[in-house]
């Protein structure tokens, strides 16, 4: 029992040891995201199965497929550059539309939507979204779009910034 004992003392902090530094920091700043879409009533054609839509959410309203269509409510938050909700071969996912290239030069620039990409028209960087990760397609950045946390209850999708 006693060489058990020494053995995982001898072993513990090599593991914890190992996990240092793996945890991700982004370019874009953590700010507060709550956004609740609602599939059953505006925005019915939103479904699972359209792949490459999507519906963006800023302090200016919700936008689908890039046509304004509701205002916000005044308990939502949009995150630092605006917030896509899209629909990527894995389902819905959500994003947040800060440029890490441009917030990491300390510039608040927003991402536009052109299809499946998400373009900074700042740096130029596109960020292709239909796989579900919003990764960088031209090599200027070095890490994708900050991704949010996005939760599906019969319908309806709340976006949070997550954990």
């Amino acid at each position: 029992m006693k060489v058990i004992r020494n053995i995982v003392f001898f072993i513990l902090p090599l593991v914890l040891s190992a996990c240092e530094g793996t945890t991700f920091m982004s370019s874009v700043p953590a700010y507060p995201v709550r956004v609740v879409i609602d599939t059953r009533a505006v925005f019915v054609d939103f479904t699972p199965e359209n792949f490459n839509t999507y519906i963006t959410v800023n302090r200016e309203g919700y936008f689908e497929n890039g046509k304004f269509m509701l205002p916000t409510s005044a308990m939502d938050t949009y995150g630092y550059g605006g917030v896509v909700v899209y629909v990527s071969l894995n389902g819905y996912v959500a994003f947040d539309l800060g440029c890490p290239v441009c917030a990491g030069k300390g510039k608040r620039s927003p991402c536009m939507m052109d299809g499946m990409y998400a373009r900074c028209p700042e740096c130029g960087e596109e960020y292709e979204l239909g796989s579900g990760y919003a990764l960088p397609k031209n090599g200027i950045s070095k890490e994708a779009l900050r991704k949010l946390t996005i939760v599906n209850s019969n319908g309806k999708l709340t976006v949070t910034q997550g954990r």
